[in-house]
């Protein structure tokens, strides 16, 4: 399932039923889990680790050399799960030994066309990024996050579960779970409620998050204050406790 126009290192580890289109650039030092398909044109570099039943289509650069300039040719990895799709155009680098030394993306995620995972970066599992969305080193990103269309992200900063940024975000800050962020520079919108719901999230839970949203975002209180308030009220509902560690252990502070 290999076409005889494409470039495969015979150093280059390939399961059982993987595709390589024509034109596509395999490296040594490569692993490719079974059904996995390699798009025309692409490039796949040494030290990227891929899982089972990923899709990578054309023109899609994964594995590339980090953006970074303390990067001096170390031996560094990108590693991805099961079920990936990276559309046309996106660019994936490799970790820094500076960090990790790993790029890792998880399960079931969607990144289209002309998104950009820049070194170190940590992806969860069922995120999507649309088209044109790019994280700068070392960004965190949590289950079932969304980032909307050109939505950029600092370095260094952290995307909760379950969020969702709109189109064009400029996120300098971490990004709560469970909240919706806009605009230039990014502000809070309210929670992400109808992802939720699609996610059968229980009505009462959902209210429970709102209620909490409304403390924390909305009441003018410190943010202190309002941590200390909603965690002597609402704390024993898992999905409010979640955001309140979230919001608590932010190394960058949060959107608000």
């Amino acid at each position: 399932m290999i076409d005889p126009r494409a470039l495969v290192d015979r150093k280059a580890e390939l399961d059982e039923d993987v595709s390589v289109g024509p034109f596509a650039i395999i490296e040594a030092d490569v692993r490719i889990g079974r059904g996995s398909a390699i798009g025309p044109h692409s490039i796949v570099r040494a030290g990227t680790r891929m899982g089972r039943g990923n899709r990578i289509f054309q023109y899609a650069s994964v594995g590339e050399d980090p953006q970074d300039k303390k990067y001096n040719g170390e031996s560094t990895e990108l590693i991805l799960g099961d079920r990936n799709v990276v559309r046309e155009f996106a660019t994936l680098n490799r970790g820094t030994a500076q960090d990790s030394g790993a790029t890792r993306v998880g399960s079931d995620n969607l990144l289209m066309a002309y998104t950009h995972v820049a070194h170190d970066c940590q992806i969860g599992d069922h995120t999507i990024m649309a088209n044109a969305a790019s994280l700068g080193g070392h960004v965190h990103i949590d289950d079932y996050a969304i980032l909307g269309g050109f939505t950029i992200v600092h370095q260094f900063c952290r995307v909760g579960a379950h969020s969702f940024s709109q189109m064009g975000s400029m996120v300098q800050k971490d990004i709560p779970p469970f909240v919706t962020v806009g605009g230039h520079p990014a502000k809070s919108r309210g929670i992400n409620a109808e992802g939720l719901k699609r996610r059968d999230f229980p009505l009462e839970t959902i209210s429970a998050i709102k209620r909490a949203y409304r403390k924390l975002f909305m009441s003018g209180l410190r943010l202190e204050d309002a941590l200390g308030q909603v965690s002597a009220e609402m704390a024993d509902v898992a999905e409010v406790k979640q955001l309140i560690e979230f919001i608590s252990h932010s190394q960058r502070s949060v959107i608000r």
